[in-house]
């Protein structure tokens, strides 16, 4: 059996024994975590969710947090300004193997939901970081009248 769940803003085809490298969660290595966005279930029933299958999940343990590889940018600007920049950036990554492919019943497995870093620092600073305040003009001040010439 395999399903294709969502993580990170990409997709992935799984099956029990497969091991990913998925964006930065918030779990530590050895944890138990569970991925309740599945796309499709597929084997001898496939089921293909509109956008999600309802109770479906993939339960994981998470190996370990690792870099990728770097990558370097480097920018050029000609003409007149002669000027360079180098950077690198080395994305973090978390390392897990799927364990368990479940069709049904993801409600009430009592596993950790996997939650990406992201999200995980909007929950913890309460729903006021989730959902940014409206932002309001500030108020014109208003011109004081030129008070009238003194009559003598």
């Amino acid at each position: 059996m395999f399903a294709v769940l969502k993580t990170g803003g990409k997709q992935y085809k799984v099956q029990a024994g497969d091991v990913l490298r998925v964006e930065l969660l918030n779990a530590t290595a050895g944890e138990k975590i569970q991925f309740n966005e599945i796309l499709m279930v597929g084997g001898d029933a496939p089921v293909i969710g509109a956008p999600l299958v309802a109770g479906a999940a993939v339960q994981a343990d998470v190996i370990d947090t690792i870099k990728a590889d770097k990558v370097i940018t480097f920018h050029k600007r000609r003409r007149k300004h002669s000027s360079k920049r180098t950077r690198g950036h080395r994305q973090q990554l978390t390392l897990v193997r799927i364990t368990e492919v479940l069709a049904s019943g993801a409600e009430k497995s009592g596993v950790k939901e996997a939650i990406g870093t992201a999200i995980a620092r909007r929950a913890a600073h309460g729903a006021e970081a989730a959902a940014p305040a409206p932002v309001e003009a500030p108020a014109k001040p208003k011109r004081a009248k030129k008070a009238a010439p003194a009559q003598e």
